[in-house]
């Protein structure tokens, strides 16, 4: 290892002396690094480095049987068991997984770099951008297959288990463009002839707008800001009255989507959260800036979500009501956001 490798270990290993229960990306953060850097630190001691054939590890994880998959943003932590199924990497756009309980849309074009790591009794699988960020992590239940793991890792394992990692930072986003640089007309007429929700993203590239921007610009009745807090009533209300959403949670390269109940919720400190057997959600809602109720029209009638941004206008997580493609969104669904809107 380098002596800046082994610098960052030395000061890693001081602060877990001071705090032993704080979380490695808490670390990277008060150390000034990426996660992927710190992790670097214990290669050969716990962390094998894997080769980033992403396409050819992932149809592999469903021998794992159920496991943990936990995907994260600097606002919310979207954790959910079960067993990845249906893996689809055939489109170069979007890689996908899609089970009852495992659901992904994956970009791999955002991925880079790829990790084993044993913790003591923790095994887990993780994949990192080329800036070190973390995109997504598979952890080992007890009732995963842990063979099938040891024989992942032995299959992918990289020839150089010492390689000195460089990393890159990502290119900012473009400067949002003045409202009165947007065709608004035009905008506002291919909102409300819409046919199919995923037709939005492309729909505010081809008009260039933020998402944000393109709430503020929406035709009459389509978007409403409501206030911040209103975002725990969601989960709240959805327990209480047993209405079962669609929690969509993601960063640049995956989005992970929970699609059933809610049960139990709680607050500790300023995260809010949700403690299901199989789904938990955490939630830091001292960082959520704007929250709109979003309608969109479709071929299955009108579509809607609630949508949470953080301070640079970046999704936080989405809520919208269960539904399959071809059925419409539920009455439950539609009085839950309609209570939201008062």
């Amino acid at each position: 290892m380098s002596t800046l490798v082994n610098e960052l270990k030395e000061k890693w290993e001081a602060l877990k002396a001071e705090n032993p229960h704080l979380r490695i990306r808490n670390a990277a953060v008060q150390l000034g690094v990426s996660e992927a850097e710190l992790l670097v630190t214990n290669i050969g001691d716990g962390v094998t480095v894997l080769k980033p054939e992403f396409q050819n590890i992932l149809p592999e994880v469903e021998q794992l049987g159920k496991v943990m998959a936990l995907t994260r943003n600097d606002e919310c932590v979207h954790e959910r068991k079960g067993t990845y199924l249906n893996g689809d990497f055939s489109s170069p756009h979007a890689q996908l997984f899609v089970g009852e309980d495992i659901d992904l849309r994956i970009f791999l074009n955002s991925w880079k770099l790829a990790f084993a790591v044993v913790e003591g009794d923790k095994k887990s699988l993780q994949f990192f951008g080329k800036d070190g960020l973390a995109l997504h992590k598979i952890y080992l239940t007890k009732d995963s297959n842990a063979e099938a793991f040891d024989a992942i890792v032995e299959k992918y394992k990289a020839e150089n288990q010492n390689k000195a990692f460089v990393f890159e930072a990502i290119a900012p986003k473009p400067a949002e463009k003045s409202d009165s640089e947007i065709d608004t007309e035009g905008f506002i007429k291919a909102w409300t002839e819409l046919k199919d929700i995923h037709e939005f993203l492309m729909m505010t590239r081809k008009f260039g707008v933020t998402r944000t921007q393109a709430l503020r610009l929406a035709p009459e009745g389509f978007a409403k800001k409501i206030d911040n807090a209103k975002v725990v009533n969601i989960l709240e209300d959805a327990s209480e009255k047993n209405v079962p959403i669609m929690v969509f949670v993601g960063n640049r390269g995956i989005i992970q989507i929970h699609t059933g109940n809610v049960k139990k919720t709680l607050w500790h400190q300023q995260w809010f959260n949700v403690l299901d057997s199989d789904f938990n959600l955490h939630l830091d809602v001292t960082k959520i800036v704007e929250v709109w109720v979003v309608k969109k029209p479709s071929k299955d009638g009108e579509i809607t979500a609630v949508e949470v941004f953080n301070s640079a206008g970046d999704p936080i997580v989405q809520f919208f009501g269960k539904r399959k493609p071809g059925t419409p969104e539920s009455q439950g669904w539609k009085d839950l956001v309609a209570e939201l809107e008062k």
